[in-house]
C-alpha cells in the first residue's frame, strides 16, 4: 500500500537587529516604529503584486517588482527576504519558469515569516 506524505516547508528568518538598532537610533522610537510599520504594509502588497503578476505571465514586471522589495526589505532589517528577491530577480533574468516558480514561492514563505517576526520585535528594545 503506498503512503502518501505532505511536507511542510517552514522557513526560519533573522532580522538584522543592528540595521534595526540604527533605524531606532536614527529616527527615535516613533519614527522608527512608523517607518517600519510602513515597510512592512509595502512590502506585503509588494508580495501580493509579485504573485500577481506571475500569474499573469508578466516576467519584466515581477522582475521590477522583486527588485523592489530590496531595498525595502533591507531597510528593515529581513535580510533572508531581500536575499531571496535578489534570488527572484537573477530567475526572472535568465528566463527560468521553474527557478522562479520555486523562488517565488519561497519568497511567499520568507515574506510571510519575516513580517510575522518584525511585528513580533515591535515594542521591544532593540
Amino acid at each position: 500500500m503506498a503512503h502518501l506524505c505532505a511536507l511542510k516547508r517552514v522557513e526560519s528568518v533573522e532580522l538584522d537587529y543592528r540595521q534595526l538598532t540604527l533605524l531606532y537610533r536614527q529616527m527615535g522610537t516613533h519614527g522608527a516604529e512608523t517607518v517600519i510599520a510602513r515597510a512592512s504594509q509595502e512590502l506585503d502588497s509588494r508580495l501580493q503584486r509579485c504573485e500577481q503578476l506571475w500569474r499573469m505571465q508578466e516576467a519584466a514586471a515581477l522582475r521590477k517588482c522583486a527588485r523592489s522589495t530590496i531595498a525595502i526589505a533591507e531597510q528593515i532589517g529581513m535580510e533572508a527576504l531581500a536575499r531571496v528577491a535578489r534570488d527572484v530577480t537573477i530567475a526572472a533574468d535568465q528566463g527560468d519558469r521553474v527557478a522562479v516558480a520555486a523562488t517565488l514561492a519561497r519568497l511567499r514563505r520568507i515574506g510571510q515569516e519575516s513580517l510575522r517576526a518584525v511585528w513580533q520585535m515591535r515594542g521591544v528594545s532593540v
